[in-house]
């Protein structure tokens, strides 16, 4: 035992555990901040956004919160922790955009607080065996977490009304503890510190740590269970990654620490509490729509157009995520080449040691996760940019954890940080309201929201996406038609008795109604089609009565 910690007085751990306290709140609150601003001033973003936001609400006014629906029809895409959290939020902030969002910014605050205990507790590269509050310490916290925090792509979900950054944060911290499991054999201490021993203090943070390792093996079962809850089996990563550096120090007795069996019995349990009911009430489609048509589904075909079908196309997207890691983690990904330089330096002379550099172990154990991640979404069919995400966390440890140790000057780290703060606060604050007129749906709300009552029916042709249910459900109690009306059926649909609505594109809308009836009203907007990429130009006709 250290003797810089057994001599350490109550006064010091109190000032410790209240530097601690201050880092940790400093750190959160200025997530949240940041990760705030401006996402009232954006519309929500076709198709994903709405369909979560509405899917919520919907969960409200049916007062179901096992079998989430869209439109009036079941929503069997993701599992409800997105929905849950959002309802949490709706009752705080009210149904609207801000609201819908506001969950993602939570789960990135507290991914980036979890890096930075995570990181907090690394070992430096070069003395590995070194209390890490007296080397990198909170250094490399806090950068892994900056890091993090102003990655393009952590920008950019969490301000989302999506699933993702909830399944990043259980994705972490099941991470975090699968390492703290395997701390001892990755760092060849011969005693592990345990999440609380009484004899030990305080922690690199200078907050007091839990007293056995049966904290750190609950919180990664626990955090699998609700990874799963947040995006389905991808959550589930982790269990590779230590099952594949367990196999990896050939010592399969650290299996033992994980009891898997009981293990899984737990996430399961977690899972089950909503699964269950939900399979019963769906006669078992939950799972064989959930799964095996938006998890396999999506490994074995591109859905909505994101990947490729043909076996040529497929071959040539392979490195689709190695390319694209550019972006979605810029600025960093400028030193990524760097980082690989130095793993692989790190490597040879790991070997040339005989494999016995704890450092190179810590390494192995962030980038084997970072590179299942990347593994299987390379083999995925469907791809988008932002699947990844889950691995930024690790990655961004990696790169802190190599970047304060080496000879590198951190200047490029401070200016990056700075530079990428002021074009996001930008971009939030004074784009964002500019490209909120490019939304079409949200435009014709606006202009016709004093008109609208809750008994009208609406429907609409050849523009069908969930922004018109989201926004004019706000005000409407009915649903939007489906499927969408032909041209030749608008009249009819308007003919019939009752006040409705009905969005058609401004060419057809002038062919078919040259004249509007005289208490009728017509809503023009020009904007653009997310989701199908292309300009949009309707008219919204109502009629009030």
């Amino acid at each position: 035992m250290s003797a810089h910690l057994k001599s350490a007085t109550p006064i010091n751990r109190e000032h410790a555990t209240n530097v601690g306290v201050r880092n940790y709140a400093l750190l959160f609150f200025g997530c949240v901040l940041f990760h705030l601003a401006g996402i009232w001033s954006l519309p929500l973003i076709d198709r994903d956004e709405p369909r979560f936001a509405e899917a919520s609400r919907e969960m409200i006014e049916r007062g179901d919160y096992v079998v989430p629906y869209f439109n009036n029809r079941v929503r069997f895409d993701k599992p409800p922790l997105t929905y849950w959290m959002q309802i949490a939020s709706y009752k705080i902030f009210g149904e609207n955009d801000f609201a819908a969002r506001f969950p993602s910014t939570i789960a990135a605050a507290l991914t980036a607080l979890s890096i930075f205990a995570w990181g907090s507790r690394l070992r430096s590269p070069r003395r590995p065996s070194a209390l890490p509050a007296r080397i990198g310490g909170n250094r490399i916290g806090w950068w892994a977490a900056i890091i993090f925090t102003l990655s393009l792509q952590t920008f950019v979900h969490a301000k989302a009304a999506v699933a993702d950054m909830g399944l990043v944060l259980f994705v972490t911290l099941a991470h975090w503890a699968g390492y703290e499991l395997l701390l001892d054999r990755l760092t060849n201490e011969s005693k592990r510190p345990t999440l609380n021993p009484p004899s030990q203090g305080y922690g690199a943070a200078g907050v007091q740590c839990p007293t056995s390792n049966s904290g750190w093996w609950w919180m990664f079962y626990f955090a699998l269970g609700f990874a799963f809850l947040a995006k389905g089996p991808i959550g589930w990563t982790p269990l590779l990654t230590v099952t594949s550096t367990i196999i990896l120090l050939r010592e399969p007795q650290f299996a033992q620490r994980f009891k898997f069996g009981r293990g899984i019995v737990v996430t399961l349990a977690i899972v089950s509490i909503w699964g269950i009911p939900a399979l019963l009430r769906t006669n078992g489609e939950f799972f064989v729509v959930g799964i095996g048509r938006h998890v396999i589904g999506r490994s074995f075909g591109a859905m909505e157009g994101h990947g490729a079908n043909s076996l040529g196309a497929y071959l040539l997207l392979l490195p689709f995520y190695f390319v694209t890691v550019f972006a979605s983690f810029f600025p960093w990904s400028i030193k990524l080449p760097w980082l690989a330089k130095q793993l692989w330096r790190n490597r040879r002379a790991a070997v040339g040691a005989r494999g016995n550099s704890p450092g190179s172990k810590i390494d192995n154990y962030l980038l084997t996760g970072t590179a299942i991640i990347f593994f299987i979404f390379t083999l995925a069919k469907t791809k988008l940019p932002h699947y990844t995400l889950p691995a930024f966390p690790l990655l961004s440890l990696l790169l802190a954890r190599r970047w304060i140790d080496s000879e590198t000057p951190t200047r490029f780290l401070k200016k990056s940080a700075v530079a990428a703060v002021c074009v996001y606060f930008a971009l939030a604050l004074f784009v964002a309201p500019f490209a909120a007129q490019l939304f079409p749906a949200w435009q014709l709300f606006r202009q016709s929201r004093d008109y609208l009552r809750p008994e009208m029916q609406f429907a609409s042709v050849d523009y069908n996406e969930p922004s018109l249910v989201w926004y004019f459900r706000s005000r409407v109690r009915g649903w939007l038609q489906t499927p969408a009306l032909r041209p030749t059926n608008v009249q009819r649909f308007m003919e019939q008795t009752g006040p409705r609505f009905v969005i058609l594109p401004t060419e057809l809308a002038g062919k078919i109604y040259p004249a509007l009836p005289n208490d009728w009203k017509d809503f023009r907007a020009r904007g653009f089609n997310i989701a199908k990429g292309k300009q949009a130009d309707l008219t919204l006709v109502l009629k009030p009565e």
